[in-house]
């Protein structure tokens, strides 16, 4: 569990910093560095996306698993946990009517400041973007069976840099991010030694082109091209792994 304490930390660390940062900048510079996290993001989506062998497991987890995750509502919910602990930080009883006017005040800072300085907004993505990708299941199964830590190490690094990138331009939302990284990774780890027989190259290469689709679909949201509810698709890599065991079957 070193590994998974150590992502948390750079995680931590670089969302403070994000934060600290983006209270010194002027609003341009801020849509400027969400402009510049946006087309980050697309790079790194793009790279991971195109490790896909076959296309048709790729179209049939992105599909069924969004359809799956917008019956079930599965960014709502996300989002709703980021709420949760926004109250806790800012310590607010919406309840009294006393605050209504302040809320109603709140309410219209956030319009006009748009979705980068939303606080469950900055949670739900990072946490997506932290969790998809596969450096996250092949660290934490090294790190569970062999005791390297390098893979974590080496991705703990790269997203301390990006939840910089996220806490400044999308609020303090990305540092609570590494609660669902503890939760994510820290399980894997655990249960390694009993998924790692199952593990191969093509479920590892099949993972990391749907969880590149949705970091993609993270991008398009930053740049505010268009409003996608990435959280949805992630039922898709539960399809990706029965998908990989069935074509196994028959190999």
């Amino acid at each position: 569990m070193l590994a998974v304490f150590v992502n948390c930390f750079t995680v931590i660390v670089g969302g403070l910093i994000g934060v600290l940062f983006s209270s010194k900048i002027k609003e341009s510079l801020s849509v400027t560095v969400q402009n510049a996290a946006g087309v980050i993001t697309l790079v790194l989506g793009f790279e991971m996306a195109f490790q896909y062998e076959s296309i048709i497991c790729l179209t049939l987890s992105l599909i069924l698993g969004g359809v799956i995750g917008t019956a079930l509502d599965i960014d709502g919910a996300i989002y709703k946990l980021g709420q949760f602990f926004e109250k806790l930080v800012e310590g607010k009883n919406q309840k009294s009517q006393d605050d209504e006017k302040n809320l109603t005040e709140v309410v219209e800072v956030k319009n006009q400041l748009g979705q980068k300085k939303d606080f469950a907004f900055g949670f739900l993505n990072a946490s997506v973007l932290f969790c998809v990708g596969a450096m996250s299941i092949i660290g934490s199964f090294k790190a569970g069976i062999e005791k390297d830590y390098t893979i974590i190490f080496t991705k703990s690094i790269l997203d301390g840099f990006m939840a910089i990138v996220f806490a400044s331009s999308m609020g303090a939302g990305a540092i609570f991010s590494f609660i669902t990284v503890f939760v994510y990774q820290g399980a894997l780890t655990l249960l390694s030694t009993f998924i790692a027989p199952f593990v191969n190259d093509l479920l590892l290469n099949e993972l990391s082109a749907c969880g590149g689709a949705m970091i993609i679909m993270i991008g398009i949201n930053l740049l505010k091209l268009k409003e996608i509810k990435t959280a949805n698709f992630l039922p898709g890599l539960v399809l990706v792994v029965i998908y990989t065991l069935v074509a196994g079957l028959f190999s």
